[in-house]
């Protein structure tokens, strides 16, 4: 009689195989490229804390980053209004509001920011001072001397360009907030809104209570990554003899001849900063996704 065979089959280690599929998986989605950006700033900043002129450049660079700062945060906080009310232009039913909301959009997205911070900052804002005065002027005419008085305080003059910078910026930037705000408002279901008003609230009450907390919500990341564009767009201001870091770099630079110092600092710095933003706002994205 034939004998059967007791040996056991071997079977493929499933979860080992598991494992392995994981692993790879994980390695492929790691953000190598970030680690690179890490690494190359810790090299740089290294360089620049050892080596003399470097170090040199980094201190007279230094000077501007409070300004830098200052105008970011202020021209953002402005832009964020200004964004918000447009947004809820943009999704009016009145046309008179939807009109003039979408012109204000289409406007400043048709015309190079540059040219935008120059035209705002030197044909725009003088053109308002010269409306007040106007203004001035007409109530002078009525008798109101003292009202008179001080809409004519105003002079081109007496507005620095730092003040212009951030009408700039932040007239520019209300227009890019304007579409993440209309799109996270119109990505909340109608009928919330639709309950909110059979609850008895008005269509603003509906707006502030019910939908306007969860659009902001949803479009937090994206309000984040146009802060860290409006940080390394504050550059621009610089063209306005603003002081700012690359402002000061650039007279460093004239001044001592030392090019690539003041450059490869003032880089450095912008990179920095655009990092650690980062982190805060990917740090912001994983706790909105743990909490859904």
């Amino acid at each position: 009689m034939a004998e059967h065979s007791t040996e056991p089959i071997i079977q493929p280690d499933q979860p080992s195989a598991d494992l392995k599929v994981d692993r790879e998986t994980r390695l492929q989605d790691f953000p190598w490229w970030f680690v690179a950006l890490i690494l190359i700033a810790i090299f740089a900043s290294y360089t620049i804390y050892t080596n003399v002129d470097y170090r040199e450049a980094f201190n007279f660079i230094r000077i501007g980053l409070k300004v830098t700062i200052e105008v970011s945060l202020i021209s953002y906080a402005i832009a964020l209004a200004i964004g918000l009310l447009a947004g809820l232009g943009r999704i009016s039913r009145n046309v008179f509001i939807k009109n003039t909301a979408r012109l204000y959009v289409e406007i400043i997205r048709g015309i190079p920011m540059l040219v935008l911070i120059f035209f705002i900052a030197l044909v725009g804002v003088p053109i308002i001072v010269e409306g007040i005065n106007s203004f001035g002027v007409l109530l002078g005419s009525k008798g109101l001397t003292g009202a008179s008085a001080a809409f004519s305080l105003f002079s081109n003059q007496s507005i620095p360009m730092k003040v212009r910078a951030i009408v700039a910026l932040s007239v520019t930037y209300g227009a890019f907030l304007a579409e993440i705000f209309r799109a996270g408002i119109q990505s909340i279901g109608r009928g919330q809104t639709e309950a909110a008003r059979s609850l008895g609230m008005s269509y603003g009450q509906s707006m502030r209570y019910i939908i306007l907390p969860q659009a902001v919500r949803n479009v937090l990341p994206a309000l984040g990554n146009d802060f860290i564009a409006m940080v390394k767009d504050s550059s621009l201001v610089s063209l306005l003899a603003v002081r700012d870091i690359a402002q000061v770099a650039r007279l460093y630079a004239g001044s001592t001849f030392r090019f690539r110092e003041a450059y490869v600092t003032l880089a450095v710095m912008y990179l920095v900063m655009t990092i650690i933003l980062s982190l805060v706002v990917q740090a912001i994205e994983r706790r909105l996704r743990k909490n859904d």
